[in-house]
C-alpha cells in the first residue's frame, strides 16, 4: 500500500510537469496497476515539444497517423514498468511519411534505452536466463540485447600484433561437432572462433589475417594434422609447436589407461588386487605434485607392486621433460634417450604410441625455442564450458564465439 500510495504520487507529479525527464518530448497522461507487480503509464506527446523526422533529423509537425506501441521500461521499485507510447508518423516534406524519431526508444525496440543499458549491465554478471527472471523479459529478448552490445563495443582484434598463435578445438554440440579457437600466446587474446576443424574450417582465419601471416613465427597446438598442415601452407616461417597437455593427456589414454586394464585382467582371480588397479585411473593420470599425502601413499604402494605400471609412470614424467629442455638439440637427445626405453620395455601400448609420436617429433623439440605457455589452451577451453553451461547451452553460434571473444579480452603487453 505504501508502495503504491507513493508511486501515486509520483504518477500526479509527472502528469503536472509539463516536460517529463524521464521521456523526452512525452508527458503521463494516465496511469494503472495491471496487478500486484505491474505499473502501466499511459504517455501523451509534450506540445511544446516538436516532433522530429528520423530520416533527416529536422522537426515537422504535419502528422500522418498515430499508433500505440506498449514497450518495457526500467523497473520503478519493486514494480516492473510499461509504456503506452503513441508514435507519430510525420509528413516529412523532406523524407515523405516517415516514423518521429524519439531518443529514449530507437527503432522498434520493445525496451526503452533505460532497460537496455540496465540490461547490459546485468548480463556481463548473470546467467541470461536469471536476468530474464529478474527483469521479466524473454530469454530471446535478453539474449538480442546482449548480442547487439557486444557486437557494439567488442574490438576487433588487431593482426599486425600478432607473432605466436595458440590454437586448440572444443566440442561445439553433441554428436561429435567441433569448434577452433586461435588466440594470441603473448597477450591470451581470442583472436578468432569458427566452426569446425577441418582446414577448410579455419582457412577464413589465415585470410582474415592477410600479410600478417608472413609474421607468425610460431602457432602451438594439439596433434592436428589439419591444424598442422593448414599453418605451414599459410605461414610459411611459422613453426609448429605441439601442446604438451595434449600429448600427456594422450600418452595417458593410450598407454596407461591400456596398460591398467592389461595388468587388471590378469588379476582376475584376485578380486580384491584387480579392483585396485581398475580403481587408480586418476590416480596414475594426475601429476604427482597435485596428490595429497594418503593418495600419494597409495600410488606408491600401487608402482610398488606392479612393475609395468611403474615403468609407464616413469616414462610419462620423463616425457614432460623434453618441453623444458634449454635448446633442441637437449630435447632431441633427451628424446632419443626416452624413445629407446619405450621401445625396448616390451610394453605393447607404449611401442606403438612411441613410433606414433615420432613423426611429430619436430613439433615437441621446437619448444625449446618457442616456450610456449601451453596450459593457457586448457584453461581456455575450460572456461568455455562454464560460458556454455551458463546460457544453457547455444543455438546461435555468433552469439557464443562472441561471448569467447568477450570473455579473453587480452592482457596488456
Amino acid at each position: 500500500v505504501h508502495h503504491k500510495r507513493l508511486l501515486t504520487d509520483t504518477a500526479v507529479a509527472m502528469d503536472a510537469t509539463p516536460l517529463c525527464l524521464f521521456w523526452k518530448g512525452f508527458t503521463v497522461a494516465h496511469h494503472k496497476f495491471l496487478d500486484e507487480q505491474t505499473l502501466r503509464l499511459q504517455l501523451t506527446p509534450d506540445d511544446r515539444v516538436p516532433p522530429v523526422c528520423s530520416g533527416c533529423d529536422h522537426a515537422c509537425f504535419l502528422v500522418h497517423d498515430v499508433h500505440h506501441r506498449r514497450v518495457r521500461e526500467a523497473p520503478l521499485l519493486i514494480y516492473r514498468v510499461e509504456l503506452e507510447v503513441p508514435v507519430r508518423r510525420l509528413r516529412c516534406p523532406v523524407c515523405g511519411p516517415t516514423r518521429e524519431r524519439i531518443d529514449w526508444l530507437p527503432g522498434r525496440s520493445p525496451v526503452t534505452t533505460t532497460l537496455r543499458q540496465w540490461v547490459e549491465r546485468l548480463v556481463t554478471l548473470l546467467p541470461i536466463r536469471h536476468v530474464a527472471d529478474l527483469v521479466g523479459l524473454h530469454w530471446h529478448t535478453v539474449k538480442t540485447i546482449d548480442k547487439q552490445r557486444l557486437q557494439r563495443d567488442l574490438p576487433a582484434p588487431d593482426p599486425t600484433r600478432l607473432r605466436r598463435l595458440m590454437m586448440d578445438e572444443f566440442a561445439l554440440h553433441k554428436g561429435h561437432r567441433y569448434a577452433t579457437v586461435i588466440a594470441c600466446a603473448d597477450t591470451q587474446q581470442v583472436v578468432w572462433v569458427g566452426e569446425g576443424r577441418s582446414r577448410e574450417a579455419i582457412r577464413p582465419f589465415f585470410e582474415w589475417l592477410g600479410d600478417a601471416r608472413q609474421q607468425i613465427e610460431a602457432v602451438a597446438m594439439d596433434m592436428n594434422a589439419s591444424f598442422d598442415l593448414e599453418v605451414k601452407a599459410q605461414c610459411p616461417n611459422a613453426e609448429v609447436v605441439y601442446d604438451r597437455f595434449h600429448v600427456v593427456a594422450k600418452y595417458g589414454r593410450e598407454v596407461m589407461d591400456r596398460v591398467r586394464v592389461d595388468q587388471a585382467n590378469q588379476l582376475r582371480d584376485d578380486k580384491a588386487a584387480r579392483k585396485v588397479i581398475k580403481g587408480s585411473r586418476w590416480l596414475l593420470l594426475r601429476n604427482q605434485d597435485n596428490l595429497k599425502p594418503e593418495q600419494a601413499v597409495k600410488l606408491e604402494e600401487l608402482l610398488a607392486a606392479n612393475a609395468s605400471l611403474t615403468k609407464v609412470y616413469l616414462l610419462k614424467d620423463q616425457l614432460k621433460t623434453l618441453w623444458f629442455a634449454e635448446d633442441e638439440a637437449t630435447a632431441r637427445s633427451g628424446w632419443q634417450e626416452w624413445a629407446g626405453m619405450a621401445l625396448s620395455s616390451g610394453i605393447d601400448a607404449l611401442v606403438r604410441f612411441t613410433k606414433k609420436l615420432e613423426p611429430y617429433l619436430d613439433g615437441i623439440v621446437s619448444s625449446a625455442r618457442h616456450h610456449l605457455n601451453t596450459s593457457v589452451l586448457e584453461g581456455m577451453n575450460n572456461r568455455i564450458k562454464v560460458i556454455k553451461r551458463m546460457a544453457y547451452g547455444y543455438r546461435d553460434t555468433e552469439y557464443f564465439f562472441l561471448k569467447i571473444r568477450a570473455a579473453f579480452p587480452g592482457k596488456m603487453r
